[in-house]
């Protein structure tokens, strides 16, 4: 008898089943599986003017720092450097260099010009500690050497003793973009630490903003030739920018007005602190023979007075803290309400600063001439006059100046600063209003 071949039908269907859905079992709808072995894809070479560090993590978090390169593998083909449209841009990549210990990339952005041997070596050693920009403001322009020509950018170094936390950079423009022409680095450890970290007129004409800026008057009185520039005017610089609340402007702060071979015009552009409003000053420096160093010789502050009159003083060009002495020279002012011997608010902040600058050397005296205006008869203004000057001279004996310092002249009304009466003989209130004052002549 023939035997049926249905069994072994079923035995191969079951057998097909069975091996499609192992199959199915190893190969899921939707997930491509994995190769058994990855083949290595070739990276493209790293761009050459931008070479990358990658920083590795250790366990604890911290980022190791690259080792520094030796000087003469900085200094293998740098060319001519990076040139950019915006000289910004160039020095936010410096910075970025800088801070990640980077110094291929670092010389390939300065270029040859700017980068020999010593700086290279230099810049090795510094960067065995970590460098950090200070924050906010880690860069910073300082000003133009030559009419958007020339300029210079001051790199801030964060948890550097002052004097040597910061790099300065000179960019030039050619053909319509900006490279670096000098780096200049902090002194080091040994090395003294000058008063202006470049002796240029620039430098000098920053660090003495800077020393403003600082409320720091006998810094600032080391930059200028104190023949022609007196010390009410640093003086009353300082209450200016402190009054004003103002502070340098970041783009284009120093501007050059001219350059001559020993004298040379910048124009101070200042801001408020919110970066709503803005004024102006012009500084003028010499440099006298060799090997004298620059000096400020001329401070022309009438814009910066009108604005801060405007500002500060509601409108009144006459209601300022500069005035002119009578016996030459520049002379502080600070004023008073009608037939009071008060003082008030902003009187006591530009005292504060006079305080400072007494304290700094005892040697140092200082005449008060107190003022009214002309209401009220001879006898009454000249014992208010004396009262004026015997207050601030009580308040600057109270903050911590020696008496002996301090020289106190009642004037009354013999001294207006602006007429009492307009030209009809009718009273003038704005006139009398500049005339209660008491005057405080520096005798040094």
């Amino acid at each position: 008898m023939q035997r049926s071949k249905l069994p072994y039908f079923f035995l191969g269907l079951a057998a097909v089943l069975a091996v499609a859905a192992l199959v199915l079992l190893i190969v899921r709808p939707g997930v491509k599986p994995e190769p058994l072995e990855k083949t290595p894809t070739a990276r493209p070479p790293a761009a050459k003017t931008e070479p990358q560090t990658t920083p590795i993590p250790d366990p604890a978090g911290s980022v190791d720092t690259p080792a520094p390169e030796s000087p003469e593998t900085i200094l293998k083909d740098l060319g001519i450097g990076l040139a950019t449209a915006h000289p910004e841009e160039l020095v936010q990549q410096i910075a970025k260099a800088i801070e990640n210990g980077d110094l291929t990339a670092l010389a390939r952005l300065l270029g040859d010009e700017a980068l020999d041997p010593a700086t290279a070596e230099r810049l090795r050693q510094l960067a065995t500690s970590p460098l950090r920009l200070r924050q906010p403001d880690g860069v910073r322009e300082v000003g133009e050497l030559e009419l958007n020509t020339r300029t210079r950018w001051s790199l801030e170094l964060a948890d550097r003793e002052p004097g040597r936390n910061r790099i300065f950079l000179d960019l030039k423009r050619v053909d319509g973009k900006w490279i670096v022409e000098k780096i200049t680095l902090p002194p080091t450890e040994g090395e003294p630490i000058p008063k202006a970290a470049l002796a240029d007129s620039l430098g000098v004409a920053d660090a003495f903003i800077q020393a403003v800026l600082n409320q720091d008057f006998e810094f600032a009185r080391a930059f200028v030739d104190s023949s022609v520039v007196s010390d009410a005017k640093i003086a009353g610089l300082c209450i200016l920018f402190e009054e004003g609340e103002y502070r340098l402007r970041k783009s284009k702060p120093l501007r050059s007005m001219f350059q001559r071979e020993d004298t040379v015009g910048y124009l101070a552009n200042v801001e408020t602190a919110d970066g709503k409003q803005s004024a102006q000053f012009a500084l003028t420096l010499r440099q006298p023979p060799a090997p004298a160093n620059w000096r400020v010789a001329e401070i022309n502050l009438d814009q910066l007075l009108a604005d801060y009159a405007r500002r500060v003083a509601g409108g009144d060009v006459f209601y300022s803290p500069l005035v002119k002495n009578p016996a030459g020279g520049d002379t502080l002012a600070l004023y008073f309400e009608f037939d009071e011997d008060e003082i008030n608010p902003r009187t006591r902040r530009q005292l504060e600063i006079v305080v400072m600058i007494l304290k700094s050397d005892s040697g140092k005296k200082i005449t008060l001439s107190g003022h009214t205006d002309a209401l009220g008869t001879e006898e009454y203004n000249n014992s208010l006059s004396a009262r004026r000057a015997a207050v601030v001279r009580d308040f600057l004996t109270k903050s911590g100046v020696d008496a002996t310092q301090i020289i106190t002249i009642a004037k009354g009304a013999s001294q207006p600063r602006r007429p009492n009466v307009t030209e009809t003989g009718d009273d003038d209130p704005e006139g009398r209003r500049a005339n209660r004052r008491t005057e405080i002549y520096l005798d040094f």
